[in-house]
């Protein structure tokens, strides 16, 4: 089963660190992706541009709002995604605390959902009302 992990990044902390360990770390966690991907676990990841080029999308009456920035105030900021595979959420757990980016900020683990049935019944709906040509 598919897990996406949203791997947090504590600014405050983060900037205490010199040049030399901020390098330590950041190899160490593509090190350990390296041990991932070895194993059969890794199903990809991406690292995330900072909050100073991020653009937040709300609805708001009756028209899509964009504003500068992530969407609240937050001492830890999302710097990447993991998906892995593992047989369970326990599992998913385990590789992640392995992780030396949890020593970064906080990491939140999910099950990728399989949106098939939902996606098939849509096209369903969306054929039955179109008109006939």
């Amino acid at each position: 089963m598919k897990y996406v992990c949203f791997g947090y990044l504590d600014v405050k902390t983060w900037g205490t660190y010199s040049q030399t360990e901020q390098n330590e770390m950041i190899d160490a966690c593509f090190t350990y992706d390296e041990v991932l991907q070895k194993s059969g676990h890794w199903a990809g990841g991406e690292g995330l541009g900072g909050p100073d080029s991020t653009k937040t999308l709300r609805f708001r009456n009756g028209k899509v709002a964009v504003t500068d920035g992530p969407f609240a105030e937050s001492k830890e900021v999302l710097g990447g995604l993991l998906i892995i595979e593992a047989k369970d959420l326990n599992q998913a757990v385990e590789l992640i605390s392995k992780h030396p980016g949890v020593k970064m900020g906080a990491w939140e683990i999910r099950p990728a959902a399989d949106l098939t049935p939902m996606i098939e019944e849509s096209k369903r709906r969306r054929v039955a009302i179109r008109p006939a040509p």
